[in-house]
């Protein structure tokens, strides 16, 4: 009879630590980059929808789960079984409308309930205190976006919103035209227009992180199609004159569709 395959998994993941030199020289410090990558990498699979290898992202993150919790267990912190307990009494902790008596008909108010649930948790946390210092800045706007939401610090309506990004995008127009010298002034507004856009994309349920990449693989496409036609008619793009590069991007925003 063959072991559960998460037991299986706990197995070898005490055999690794015991027997191979590079998983027992592993710290949580050691390995925490890693676990940033491997999440990427998931990121990077859903967006191209290849559920193979979703499959094995998932596994890769769930490796590193497991690998903490031993770590942890063999210095008598906790254990994965303390993991998994902590987590099934938080979800059941901030989903009250499921296990209690709390109504949350939509998505939204679910959310709301989850950020104000979190709140109580801790008597003395702040709305933003949960925001990690770490993420990528965009990321990081959208949760701060969010959170202030949740407490009712948010726009009436879409359009708003879009007034606002017009307003910085001007503001930033009268910085570079009146002084072209000041990065800092310049960068400010930059960062203000850019924190608007990512409000906008929130109010959409858009999440801003994803739209960007899914430009960047689509401008890649782009240009690498361009590249490839170059290529074959034996230019360089110095000897490529720019209305035949135009030429070509429109030829390769055709062969998408």
């Amino acid at each position: 009879m063959h072991p559960h395959p998460f037991d299986r998994l706990l197995s070898i993941m005490d055999e690794l630590r015991e027997k191979c030199p590079w998983d027992r020289a592993q710290t949580m410090e050691s390995i925490r980059h890693l676990s940033i990558e491997e999440v990427y990498e998931l990121s990077e699979a859903i967006l191209a929808k290849d559920n193979t290898a979703i499959c094995t992202e998932l596994g890769d993150l769930l490796l590193h789960i497991v690998f903490y919790s031993k770590i942890a267990s063999e210095q008598k912190v906790f254990d994965i079984w303390q993991v998994i307990d902590r987590l099934c009494e938080k979800l059941i902790r901030r989903h009250p409308h499921i296990y209690g008596q709390v109504q949350a008909e939509t998505p939204q108010r679910v959310k709301e309930n989850w950020e104000q649930i979190k709140l109580k948790e801790s008597a003395n946390k702040k709305v933003l205190q949960g925001v990690p210092k770490g993420l990528p800045a965009m990321i990081k706007a959208y949760r701060i976006q969010e959170k202030v939401a949740s407490v009712g610090f948010d726009w009436e309506k879409a359009e708003h919103v879009l007034e606002k990004v017009i307003e910085e995008a001007q503001e930033l127009r009268k910085e570079i035209q009146q002084n072209p010298a000041s990065k800092e002034r310049i960068e400010n507004e930059l960062g203000d227009l850019f924190f608007s856009l990512v409000n906008v994309a929130r109010f959409l349920g858009i999440n801003p992180e994803d739209a960007l990449e899914k430009t960047n693989q689509k401008f890649m496409r782009r240009f690498n199609y361009i590249e490839d036609q170059l290529h074959q008619a034996n230019l360089s793009f110095a000897q490529a004159h720019l209305a035949m590069l135009d030429a070509l991007w429109e030829e390769a925003k055709k062969a998408e569709y």
